[in-house]
């Protein structure tokens, strides 16, 4: 009866280890995935030069988007000179960016006497993470856990600067920019204090 007990639990144990996710090497299955999104934004461009109006219309579309470091933005100039492109790199540079050479495919048509700047974003997440498809009991199939990866990988997704990064790391540069090392450690030190809530702090002083 005891020994019967015993197959019995076993081949419960073994049902259960064939159940979700499986990890069976120290690599895991659940890696970030990058998608890209394209905005575009289409205007009017009299004599291949943007006006004013024009120029804060594309500004405030930046602000709407919350343009940031990663981005990337392009002009579709339908023929127009340098003109509408050098206009736009403009407004660009005040957010630190630069306008690629070339501009994705879009759909739709791009009226007459207008161009498309078009801002290409990436993101990154873990799909399916967190996995407990898997009970943690034990297996005999050498596996890992199912949730194994989700939590460095998640991580890593949310952190990284430019999620393009995860697909082909960028080649290292034969002379090392103090500039660009060093700023990372210069927007920590001018961010405002946070508290543990993740609040501003602010000290007043008394009399």
């Amino acid at each position: 009866m005891t020994r019967s007990l015993t197959v019995l639990a076993l081949l419960g144990c073994s049902i259960l280890s064939a159940c979700g996710t499986e990890n069976r090497g120290l690599e895991s299955v659940h890696q970030p995935i990058v998608a890209r999104t394209d905005y575009v934004y289409d205007m009017t461009v009299p004599n291949d030069h943007l006006s004013d109006e024009s120029a804060r219309g594309l500004s405030g579309w930046f602000d709407s988007l919350n343009l940031r470091y990663g981005d990337r933005i392009s002009v579709d100039t339908q023929g127009y000179g340098a003109g509408s492109r050098e206009a736009v790199g403009a407004v660009a540079a005040r957010y630190g960016l630069l306008v690629d050479e070339t501009a994705p495919v879009t759909h739709g048509e791009i009226a007459p006497g207008s161009i498309r700047v078009i801002v290409s974003r990436m993101t990154a997440s873990v799909p399916n993470c967190p996995d407990w498809s898997r009970p943690s009991t034990a297996n005999f199939n050498g596996h890992t856990m199912s949730n194994y990866g989700c939590a460095t990988n998640s991580n890593l997704a949310a952190m990284v600067a430019d999620p393009r990064d995860l697909i082909s790391g960028r080649a290292g540069a034969s002379s090392v920019d103090a500039a660009t090392s060093s700023k990372a450690i210069r927007t920590y030190r001018k961010a405002p204090p946070t508290g543990a809530a993740g609040l501003k702090t602010e000290t007043t002083k008394g009399n």
